[in-house]
């Protein structure tokens, strides 16, 4: 088990990469009304599935 200041660290982390995305400029075109939309996917995930491998 990992020691808690390190559980922490890696939180503040991700919440740092998570605020980084979110700062990001977004750039939106105008487009013609005819143009074709884009279909939404079925399966909306907030967040990708992750695999930590902790060597020790």
């Amino acid at each position: 088990m990992l020691p808690p200041f390190i559980i922490e660290q890696i939180r503040r982390r991700e919440e740092q990469q998570r605020q980084q995305q979110m700062e990001q400029p977004v750039l939106e075109l105008p487009l013609p009304s005819n143009y074709p939309k884009q279909p939404k996917p079925a399966i909306e995930e907030e967040e990708p599935n992750r695999v930590v491998i902790v060597d020790l």
